[in-house]
């Protein structure tokens, strides 16, 4: 497995235990904001940045962002999750945040087997 397979397998499997604990749950601090998966992860280069100083180009999930996405402002919110072709853009417009963890999770289980595998 190259390097990079590991940053991004490592990175998933943290970003997969984040959501696991609930870390896109509520804050106390700000109940009323929606939190963004990834976006709002301390796997994100923007982490805690409204500035977003950092490329998202620089980000190990660019790898599976479509090709004609990554250059938007916020490219892994189109991240392809299922055959459906859900994304999280797609997903904050029509779905719950159950429905985000539970796609965003399956999602992550799946990427993370088949880097394993690899």
């Amino acid at each position: 497995m190259l390097r990079d397979d590991r940053d991004i397998l490592e990175m998933l499997k943290f970003e997969l235990q984040f959501l696991d604990d609930g870390g896109y749950g509520n804050s106390v601090r700000t109940p009323r904001q929606q939190k963004r998966t990834f976006e709002d992860s301390p796997t994100c280069l923007n982490f805690s940045d409204p500035q977003r100083s950092l490329p998202c180009r620089d980000c190990v999930l660019m790898r599976f962002v479509p090709a004609e996405r990554k250059s938007v402002s916020v490219p892994c919110r189109f991240i392809k999750f299922n055959e459906k072709g859900q994304t999280l853009q797609s997903l904050y417009q029509w779905g719950t945040e159950q429905e985000v963890e539970e796609v965003v999770g399956n999602w992550l289980r799946a990427t993370i087997k088949k880097l394993e595998g690899e």
